[in-house]
């Protein structure tokens, strides 16, 4: 059975406690009182909702298991920009040789390049440090306690940043910039992101006491992604986009906690083949992976299904029947299609969640069991909570470390490597000689929509495989049929001019990004000089090179300044 993952809260003053109501009850109230600014909050008629207040909970229980300063501070990253619905997150630490250079180890969300944004995270940093305390501005822009021009300028507007202060020494900072409603930090904001510095820092202290040399090297080389890579790529998980490295570093994170994970994406983007991953890569590897799928189960099955059921507890009943929980005994398990989860189940699985016990239906007893759940859904979970379908604590528990699974669409230049992949894996298993697709046929392939994704394009070269003759090496369009050999035909009348089964704003959208792509390049990826010849503002450049996507190509992790 694995500890706690409170074990490491005595730094706060807390025992070890399981997850019984109670102590959840009175483990809030010692939290609340220890959160920087509890009393003025107190005093202020302002009180903390009890979402804000479990979500700071479960941070500690999830920053208790790190020991590796990256994955720390992209967890804490992550958190602050999710509570405080933040557009970009960062943190920004003081070098540990020198005690003053201030320099961004991690950030959540590519902000702005250029001159003026440095100034503005070094300065607002810098600031903090100086005045040991935490810094809100409505604007930025207009902040008189900065006399620097060059903010004027910024497609920035409101900043939050708070000191990771520990025994009296800042060690960082933590910085917001803008909301994501376009709306101003507030007050509460400010008191949200100081309780949740007052909850990292401590654990910063510990590890970078004991990985010293991860948080130095921030300040000589960037990391590589390769290896990165490589751990992921025997379960399938292929690709070099941006959105891919994001959620790989993401999922890494995941592996080495125990925190509940909810994957959001669509339909056949490899939810389940990541939620395999970060359970083999994780602590639980030796234990049960248990898969299953609410949609593919009839809604009246799906409580016995997951909890079990006694002997005699309803017709065909003729035995008793671990359910799939208790299987995962020790392991994970991935529940898919969770917002096809029926009402009265989601209940239950609440009290799973919150107390470590299960009863089976039809039984008296409650069971104890020790599993980690990695949800999925390809739905929005916001938009059945808003319909009533899907219960608002239940959502709570689940979505402690959301990871968002990028569709093809977002990650074309990922196409090829997949595909090719796919030919090999494929041609082996089938015993067929086919190595390589033909030129026209693969660019096809990447500017074809895949609305099934992944799996699709999966199916679609096996298909080819199969058509294939068995000595046949290059795959062409002689073995396309039906509606998509029309669509290759149509391309190639058209050329890329040409986007196939598209809507006019998609295909809109294409052709600026060809266009803001075609000038960066024209001009070695300056951002000023394209925008010039674009003829429109750096501002209007940048926000849109990232609604399409847009990154320089040797720009690989968002790890670094």
């Amino acid at each position: 059975m694995r500890k706690s993952g409170f074990g490491e809260m005595a730094a706060f003053g807390i025992p070890k406690v399981t997850f019984h109501r109670r102590n959840r009850l009175n483990l809030k109230k010692k939290c609340a009182k220890m959160l920087p600014g509890s009393e003025h909050i107190k005093q202020g008629g302002i009180s903390m909702s009890p979402e804000i207040l479990e979500a700071l909970i479960e941070l500690t229980d999830i920053l208790s298991h790190q020991g590796n300063i990256e994955k720390l501070v992209e967890l804490t990253v992550q958190k602050a920009k999710d509570m405080l619905q933040a557009k970009h997150a960062l943190i920004m630490m003081v070098n540990p040789n020198t005690g003053d250079t201030v320099k961004t180890i991690f950030r959540k969300h590519k902000e702005p390049d250029g001159e003026a944004m440095r100034l503005l995270r070094t300065n607002v940093s810098g600031w903090v440090t100086l005045h040991d305390r935490s810094f809100l501005s409505p604007d930025i822009r207009q902040d008189e306690r900065f006399r620097i021009k060059a903010f004027r300028k910024l497609p920035v507007k409101s900043v939050l940043c708070a000191p990771l202060r520990t025994e009296g020494t800042i060690m960082g900072t933590i910085l917001l910039l803008d909301k994501v409603t376009d709306k101003e930090f507030t007050e509460m904001d400010r008191q949200i992101l100081e309780g949740l510095a007052g909850v990292v820092a401590p654990y910063l202290r510990i590890v970078m006491q004991t990985d010293f040399e991860s948080i130095a090297r921030y300040f000589r080389q960037p990391l590589p992604n390769e290896e990165l890579l490589e751990k992921f790529r025997p379960f399938g998980l292929l690709g070099k986009s941006f959105p891919f490295l994001e959620m790989l570093q993401l999922a890494q994170a995941a592996a080495e906690s125990d925190v509940r994970v909810l994957l959001e994406g669509e339909s056949g983007t490899g939810k389940g083949v990541l939620a395999k991953a970060i359970h083999y890569l994780s602590d639980r590897k030796d234990a049960p992976f248990v898969s299953m799928d609410c949609g593919t189960l009839v809604p009246t099955l799906i409580e016995s299904e997951l909890f079990g059921y006694k002997k005699g507890a309803f017709t065909g009943a003729d035995r008793d029947h671990n359910g799939l929980i208790q299987q995962a005994d020790g392991g994970t398990l991935f529940i898919d299609e969770i917002t096809n989860l029926p009402l009265a189940s989601q209940s239950k699985l609440l009290t799973f969640l919150q107390e470590g016990e299960i009863r089976q239906v039809g039984g008296d007893q409650s069971i104890r069991v020790n599993v980690r759940v990695i949800a999925a859904t390809n739905v929005p979970l916001k938009n059945k909570l808003q319909a009533g379908k899907f219960r608002h604590d239940l959502f709570y528990r689940l979505r402690v470390y959301p990871i968002s699974v990028p569709s093809l669409e977002e990650r074309r230049e990922d196409i090829p490597l997949l595909a090719n992949h796919f030919l090999a894996q494929t041609a082996q298993k089938e015993n067929k000689k086919a190595r390589r697709f033909h030129h026209k046929l693969l660019q096809f392939m990447v500017h074809r929509k895949w609305p099934g994704n992944i799996r699709e394009l999966e199916s679609f070269v096996e298909r080819l495989v199969a058509l294939a003759p068995r000595e046949q090496e290059v795959l062409g369009e002689n073995l396309l049929q039906g509606e998509i050999l029309e669509e290759y035909r149509e391309y190639q009348e058209n050329g890329e001019s040409y986007e196939l089964r598209l809507s006019l704003d998609e295909q809109l959208a294409r052709y600026e990004s060809r266009l803001i792509r075609q000038a960066l390049e024209q001009c070695h990826w300056n951002q000023s000089e394209a925008a010039r010849r674009l003829q429109i503002s750096e501002q209007r450049l940048r926000y849109r090179m990232k609604k399409l996507n847009i990154h320089r190509p040797d720009t690989q992790s968002p790890r670094r300044s």
